[in-house]
């Protein structure tokens, strides 16, 4: 490809191009560009996008179980021996159903996995992304903790605000009627509950890093460890919604390869996410999961 790939703005004009020839820009426009993908790369391609940003409230948007059928109807009929190219943008969301999808996605194709991430992949995503061999990021790429959360609530922060509430009545038994209304609003065994879903994630990310990137690796677990130690500390990342770039992922020890060492790949991949954004503010689309072959499953929104 001896021409620049377009922007944002050139994706939208090249959709409208399409539309007005009566076909349906939105999806020709997407497909093209994931079937050039492939091209480049030799690999399989499968976008995994959720539309959290243009559809905030929705919840499916989150990872949850259902995506393995929209994972098993992309993968369906390709060539596993050229591996996955697993383009993901997630806010995040369950840690089983992330557990679950990642032990299928090897059992298609073995260690052979890397991560794209154009834009954001949070939480879970973050966790899918640790479960490859790679990660493809770019300046404008983010990943994020994967510290388990109730509702919104930190496991972290509770344990830590539990903790504090002893040292303060150790200290000053006066203050123990003020924390006393605070730590009633937990029921009793949620602090176990906290206590077992960051060990949880703990376990399960440090065993596919020792397994996957990190496969024969002397110093796997020393390395895995000091991953999950930065990823899953509410206490150093301050807030579940911190956006870790490039750097901090490569200061982490995670395996990072730079999207603007291949000007080509990275002109590919942002035009992909280009669509796939343009797909999301112009349909009631919430979610996709789709190859570079078009076999997709959409979710609506509403």
């Amino acid at each position: 490809m001896d021409e620049d790939m377009p922007n944002w703005t050139q994706v939208l004009e090249e959709i409208i191009i399409v539309q007005q020839g009566g076909g349906s820009g939105i999806d020709v426009v997407r497909r093209k560009y994931l079937a050039l993908l492939h091209k480049k790369t030799n690999r399989n391609v499968i976008a995994f996008y959720s539309g959290f940003l243009q559809k905030p409230g929705y919840t499916m948007g989150h990872v949850n179980d259902d995506d393995k059928n929209g994972l098993m109807n992309a993968i369906h009929g390709l060539d596993r021996s050229l591996g996955l190219d697993l383009i993901l943008h997630t806010p995040g969301g369950d840690i089983s159903a992330a557990e679950s999808i990642v032990h299928y996605l090897r059992q298609m194709f073995g260690n052979n996995i890397r991560a794209v991430i154009p834009q954001i992949a949070m939480s879970a995503g973050t966790m899918m992304s640790c479960a490859c061999s790679t990660l493809v990021m770019g300046k404008q790429s983010n990943i994020g903790p994967f510290d388990p959360q109730f509702g919104g609530i930190p496991a972290h922060g509770v344990l830590e605000e539990f903790e504090k509430a002893i040292a303060a009545v150790k200290e000053d038994p006066r203050t123990t009627p003020i924390w006393q209304a605070l730590i009633s609003k937990y029921h009793p065994s949620f602090l176990g509950e906290c206590e077992k879903a960051i060990e949880l994630a703990d376990q399960i990310v440090r065993a596919w890093l020792v397994s996957g990137m990190f496969d024969g690796d002397e110093e796997a677990v020393d390395k895995a460890n000091r991953i999950v130690t930065a990823l899953n500390d509410h206490a150093g990342t301050k807030t579940h919604a911190r956006h870790f770039h490039i750097e901090d992922a490569v200061g982490f020890g995670l395996k990072v390869e730079r999207l603007e060492d291949d000007p080509e790949l990275q002109d590919l991949v942002l035009t992909v996410h280009h669509t796939y954004m343009h797909f999301f503010a112009n349909t009631k689309a919430g979610k996709i999961i789709e190859n570079h072959q078009g076999a997709a499953i959409v979710h609506q929104a509403h």
